[in-house]
């Protein structure tokens, strides 16, 4: 049995609230929406692959977007909702980044609650925020499935 890719996009579909996203999806030009989206899994997985017990990393296939592991049914929800997660910090990074966002915070002078430069710092709490919860389920998960024998207690 396989692990399908749209088992971890739907999950991370269902945590944001972008109405756009699929338009922006589908007016990058030379890429296939898809891609995006396993792009920020693959980096999901990739800052998690040290404490995951399940090897996604190698197992991965893009073509049949499929990884060729066997999940538990008890790990598979835990392991779905954290990836999914870090799908959700790895699709805010580029707001935080945003150059139009960064130029306007530079020419304000004014810091009111409508200004351009408190757009940018509650995106940055909404990410630092995001980051942190990312951090502390894989925390969790390390904990909670983790071997302490390999600890040099």
């Amino acid at each position: 049995m396989s692990l399908s890719y749209d088992t971890f996009t739907g999950a991370f579909l269902s945590k944001i609230t972008e109405y756009d996203f699929a338009n922006m999806l589908n007016s990058v030009q030379d890429s296939d929406p898809s891609e995006i989206v396993d792009g920020y899994m693959k980096r999901a997985i990739a800052a998690f692959k040290n404490v995951c017990q399940y090897d996604l990393t190698s197992t991965a296939d893009d073509a049949e977007r499929s990884f060729d592991v066997e999940v538990s049914d008890d790990d598979m929800d835990e392991l779905v909702d954290i990836i999914s997660e870090g799908m959700v910090v790895q699709w805010m990074k580029p707001f935080v980044y945003q150059q139009e966002n960064l130029q306007n915070v530079l020419n304000t002078r004014d810091f009111t609650t409508y200004s351009p430069s408190e757009l940018l710092h509650r995106i940055g709490n909404a990410y630092k925020q995001a980051q942190k919860d990312y951090t502390q389920m894989v925390r969790e998960y390390s904990y909670n499935h983790g071997d302490l024998t390999v600890l040099h207690i």
